[in-house]
């Protein structure tokens, strides 16, 4: 009993950053370019009004992880209602989600985008702006880049005729989760964010959906696009390619700005190999994920699609930290992910022995939010100790006059850190 007690404190107090990256975090600036029209002549006017009404004492991480929640509170409300996506499918025996339902998802998807917009300015207005609220930030939005799709999903279901089956939509999430990883590899190896377009759009688009869908029901989803002597395409097809092109459009333009860093030497500069590092583990875990439902032996994705869809989220979601973190820090990034062997050894499982593929696909859910949970809630713990921060206030851990003065690092003091980032850097090779 004692030794399961000490695993478990071990396991709650475990550190995931090293001496190097919290130190990298020290020399963090924010630095990134937002040119989507949306955003610059609508949003931030709004953001900018609406941020002059929240009280001083209302923390930009609180504003954030609100956000989150609601957006959180969306999956919830469809995975009790549409579990396996077939309420709104028009299916006979199918049961459609109730009309209330919709109208607070528009709510919940437009507050999150809100406070999700907020938080920053709510952080420079009172003198709180730092690696910390960025990094907590990002490291949700990786997480919504699953909810977002997977709720969208519900307004039109399975529908044999004017949807797409469950395998397809899989698709336009692997197609998202790749479009939010490229956007911070590329900040990786430029040190700039460039925004995207598509998140504005898609924020404002999901809500429209939503409410479309709460004023004339999902039926109203329910039809064909004429297309002359080619015949007809469903709406559902349609929304899947505008879901295609506005996560990868943005493709081209990272390419090119990472090229540019290199040519105008403004980037990391890092080698070819060096570059591509932070690719490995997504790709691993991309192959693994994808091959899983097309070699299954009980069509796991036409069983479980939600399930799936949530176990890729929230491993990518992990993924996406892990390089946000390196990114941020400047550090190294991990070539490999340590959850890889459990996913190879699962699906290999599930293969030799097909009535086992459900109970493993669940526990690998389990086990991998868990983990995604306590590598966030620790990585933000060490950052609020480092910065002497409480994480939902605006308030220090220590006063700054109980706090010792932080003498200068000397030039051997600086060596000793190079020299560890060094070492940091070797160990992994």
């Amino acid at each position: 009993m004692k030794k399961m007690q000490t695993l478990v404190r071990r396991w709650m107090e475990y550190k995931y950053l090293t001496a190097a990256q919290i130190t990298g975090f020290d020399n963090y600036k924010y630095s990134a370019i937002d040119t989507s029209p949306l955003s610059q002549y609508v949003m931030h006017p709004f953001w900018d009004w609406l941020v002059k009404f929240f009280p001083r004492w209302f923390a930009p991480n609180l504003m954030t992880f609100l956000g989150f929640l609601f957006s959180a509170m969306n999956l919830v409300l469809l995975s009790y209602y549409d579990w396996n996506f077939e309420a709104s499918s028009g299916e006979e025996g199918t049961t459609p989600i109730p009309t209330w339902v919709w109208m607070c998802t528009a709510i919940n998807i437009f507050v999150a985008y809100t406070l999700d917009g907020i938080d920053g300015k709510q952080a420079r207005r009172i003198g709180l702006s730092g690696p910390l609220g960025e990094l907590f930030d990002h490291g949700l939005d990786s997480y919504t880049a699953m909810l977002i799709p997977t709720c969208l999903y519900s307004i039109f279901g399975r529908s044999r005729v004017y949807s797409v089956r469950p395998m397809r939509m899989y698709y336009v999430c692997l197609t998202v989760y790749f479009n939010f990883f490229v956007s911070h590899w590329e900040k990786y190896n430029t040190g700039i964010l460039y925004l995207p377009w598509g998140y504005d759009l898609s924020m404002w688009g999901s809500t429209a959906m939503y409410l479309v869908t709460w004023w004339m029901g999902f039926e109203r989803w329910k039809f064909e696009i004429p297309l002359g002597s080619y015949g007809t395409l469903p709406l559902g097809n349609v929304m899947e390619a505008v879901l295609h092109v506005s996560a990868m459009a943005n493709l081209p333009l990272v390419v090119l700005n990472v090229y540019n860093s290199y040519v105008h030497r403004t980037g990391r500069l890092l080698s070819f190999w060096e570059a591509i590092r932070p690719a490995w583990p997504f790709l691993t875990y991309f192959i693994i994920l994808l091959a899983w439902p097309f070699l299954s032996r009980n069509d796991i994705m036409e069983t479980d699609p939600r399930a799936i869809f949530m176990l890729s989220g929230t491993i990518f979601s992990n993924v996406s930290c892990r390089l946000i973190v390196s990114q941020m820090s400047v550090t190294r990034c991990d070539a490999w992910h340590w959850q890889m062997p459990m996913y190879a050894l699962s699906l290999l499982v599930s293969l030799w022995i097909p009535f086992l593929e459900r109970p493993l696909l669940y526990m690998l859910l389990i086990v991998t939010t868990l983990s995604h949970w306590h590598y966030g809630a620790s990585v933000v713990n060490q950052m609020c100790e480092h910065f002497n921060r409480v994480c939902f206030t605006v308030h220090k851990r220590v006063p700054e006059e109980v706090q010792p003065p932080k003498a200068p690092l000397g030039q051997d003091q600086r060596n000793l850190q190079e020299q560890e980032v060094d070492q940091t850097a070797k160990k992994q090779d």
